[in-house]
């Protein structure tokens, strides 16, 4: 059975039995029948047995770890483990146009998400797109991003909004896509929104990003351009080591240093911090 889905207007379609996109529900919201515009298609089947390759990088996070290799013919695979159990393998053809996807067990939902989130992150970075490592609240027409490292309270200064500053909503929780288009920066609900089940789509003008700090009292600054640029490519994933990719994020990092404000938050998981975030990067947008 085929698919297509768009998110942040690029397209892609997944070819799966019918008890994959049953699974994949969050999914619902990006259907789409313009098969014409796919960017990417993945084909995902159930392992037979792991996929060789020669390992060039790995990353490790909350007990989950992506290794990043190339195959004996050259081909790009991604290794997906839980613990320290290998649960499926993504398999990216030279162009990154086709992606096979295997799974193992019951994680077969677990690596299709990974998989698509990479394949998309791919096949995008050279057109002014990219995912963040964020959280997302709209509000009055516009978006603020919060980013920062696992654990810092991106979700939970969203929060804060949600239940504060009147008239906020939630985007997205974890990933979502930011687009510059004629200049012009939005941000981009998706299917992939962490822990949280927020899979909305819709976009927005970035009005602010701000970089979240734990600290003992609430402040907040605006970055300066280099900054701001460290901030923004520390939130952003990919393979920067193959140029045209390296590139093109850093052309879509360039363009929003200098058409979105970027802050930094130093702050407490308390009210007055989401008045003063708010009062500072919204009420003044």
């Amino acid at each position: 059975m085929r698919k297509h889905y768009t998110v942040a207007g690029h397209g892609f379609t997944v070819d799966a039995e019918d008890a994959v996109f049953t699974e994949m529900k969050q999914y619902q919201p990006f259907l789409d029948d313009k098969e014409n515009q796919t960017l990417f298609t993945i084909r995902v089947q159930e392992s037979v047995s792991p996929i060789l390759f020669t390992e060039n990088h790995r990353q490790e996070d909350e007990g989950q770890t992506m290794i990043c290799g190339e195959t004996s013919d050259g081909k790009t695979v991604l290794e997906y483990q839980l613990g320290d159990q290998a649960v499926g393998w993504l398999v990216c053809s030279h162009d990154f146009k086709e992606g096979d996807v295997y799974y193992r067990g019951r994680q077969r939902l677990f690596v299709v998400n990974n998989a698509l989130m990479m394949m998309y992150t791919f096949i995008t970075s050279d057109k002014l797109t990219t995912l963040f490592h964020s959280s997302v609240v709209s509000h009055q027409g516009k978006a603020y991003m919060f980013l920062g490292k696992s654990g810092t309270g991106k979700s939970t200064h969203s929060q804060l909004w949600l239940k504060y500053i009147d008239g906020t909503e939630l985007v997205n929780d974890d990933n979502p896509v930011v687009r510059i288009i004629d200049g012009e920066a939005r941000v981009y609900g998706s299917p992939w929104s962490g822990k949280t089940p927020c899979y909305r789509k819709v976009d927005y003008l970035i009005g602010g990003i701000v970089k979240l700090k734990q600290a003992p009292a609430n402040s907040i600054r605006r970055m300066e351009a280099i900054e701001a640029y460290v901030a923004l490519a520390m939130s952003i994933s990919g393979m920067r080591w193959k140029k045209w990719m390296g590139d093109g994020l850093h052309e879509t990092e360039n363009q929003l240093t200098s058409s979105v404000p970027v802050w930094h938050l130093s702050c407490l998981p308390d009210q007055n911090a989401a008045e003063l975030c708010h009062s500072t990067i919204a009420i003044q947008d």
